[in-house]
């Protein structure tokens, strides 16, 4: 019986192996520039080598070659769809990686939202003080990768005028959350800036967001999954150093989650 490779190039001889017996008939190179590299690793799902270190080292790069790719296809001029108060969906649904009984509650009179990293004001907010901030109210759809999907209606402050207004460094490359549940994940700053993007802290026409959709304070970005949309937001950071995600590290989703 042949041993299951234990390192990367091992491990992409197999894939292309793989690829070839399934009738593709592509080689390394070929496939990763037709851009099937997603469907490769969906092909390898019943081969039982995807739990060795070769095999994971190449599905983190087909990961990789999938986020720079998402990463490519974003233009700001794009929106996601936008909808009227008669399509919003009621009740909407509740989504976590925990159960509604254990929402984090918050005292909004000590939250505060810290900002550190590649900013000329690395300071603490207030909600107030974020409610204070031009707000922008969007009736948009919140798509998870479970398969279901829900209209809302958010209002909040577009993160590209709270970068500008914190002094971000704009060519910095991403943007990281932390939240008060343990939650956190990082977008690039390309989808940051994004018009659609909201830090919001209103839902449903009121200026409050329920406790169980993110209070105090939420990113809404309908140009992503939902796991890309944290709640009950504590910090945030502009940096360079690339971060994870909460799904992305404990099940392997890919980093970027456009749609």
């Amino acid at each position: 019986m042949k041993r299951p490779p234990t390192d990367e190039a091992a491990a992409m001889r197999l894939l292309s192996r793989e690829l070839q017996g399934r009738g593709l008939g592509l080689d390394r190179r070929a496939w990763l520039r037709l851009g099937v590299a997603g469907g490769a690793s969906a092909l390898l799902a019943g081969c039982n080598v995807t739990d060795t270190d070769g095999m994971q080292a190449v599905l983190r790069r087909i990961s990789r070659f999938n986020d720079g790719a998402q990463a490519a296809l974003l233009r700001r001029d794009l929106r996601a769809p936008e909808y009227t108060p008669a399509d919003l969906t009621k009740p909407f649904r509740f989504n976590a990686f925990y159960s509604e009984a254990s929402v984090p509650e918050i005292d909004e009179a000590t939250w505060r939202l810290e900002v550190s990293g590649r900013v000329q004001h690395a300071t603490a907010w207030t909600l107030d003080e974020i409610r204070a901030l031009p707000v922008v109210t969007e009736i948009t759809r919140l798509i998870c990768i479970e398969g279901w999907s829900a209209v809302g209606q958010w209002s909040g402050v577009p993160l590209s005028h709270f970068l500008r207004r914190i002094g971000a460094d704009l060519s910095a490359r991403y943007v990281a959350f932390r939240c008060a549940d343990g939650y956190y994940t990082s977008i690039d700053m390309e989808s940051a800036m994004h018009p659609q993007t909201l830090l919001a802290h209103g839902f449903a026409g009121a200026d409050r967001l329920p406790d169980e959709f993110g209070f105090p304070l939420r990113l809404r970005i309908p140009i992503k999954l939902g796991f890309k949309n944290p709640k009950h937001l504590v910090g945030l950071t502009v940096t360079n150093e690339f971060t994870s995600g909460y799904w992305e590290d404990l099940h392997g989703y890919n980093w970027f989650g456009g749609l």
